[in-house]
């Protein structure tokens, strides 16, 4: 179990995605550019690319973990992580929002 407290330092932002490229030599990873409010874009990596085209990501908004500490993936940074759900039919669904949002703005 997580405490309350534990789970408070989670923070949940909403992030565009300015663009999603192919990682040379990887058939899983996108390499994603994602914009989170006023800070500089950053670079996520994830595995979508058997489920989402590049395309389909472009100007997406997602739910993302923004205060992670940034981890090699792929040959590169990966500085957050995104959200997602797997279905029945083991595809990956991303976490979205309805209406649209902000970038950078703190999920409740």
């Amino acid at each position: 179990m997580v405490s309350y407290q534990d789970f408070s330092k989670i923070e949940l932002r909403i992030a565009k995605i300015i663009s999603a490229e192919d990682i040379s030599g990887k058939d899983k990873l996108y390499k994603l550019s994602i914009e989170i409010g006023e800070e500089k874009p950053r670079i996520l990596v994830a595995g979508l690319k058997p489920f989402y085209t590049k395309e389909q990501l472009q100007g997406k908004q997602i739910v993302v973990v923004a205060n992670l500490d940034p981890k090699p993936l792929g040959g590169l940074i990966s500085q957050g992580m995104l959200l997602a759900v797997k279905n029945k039919k083991e595809k990956f669904s991303l976490l979205t929002v309805e209406e649209e949002v902000a970038p950078g703005e703190k999920v409740e």
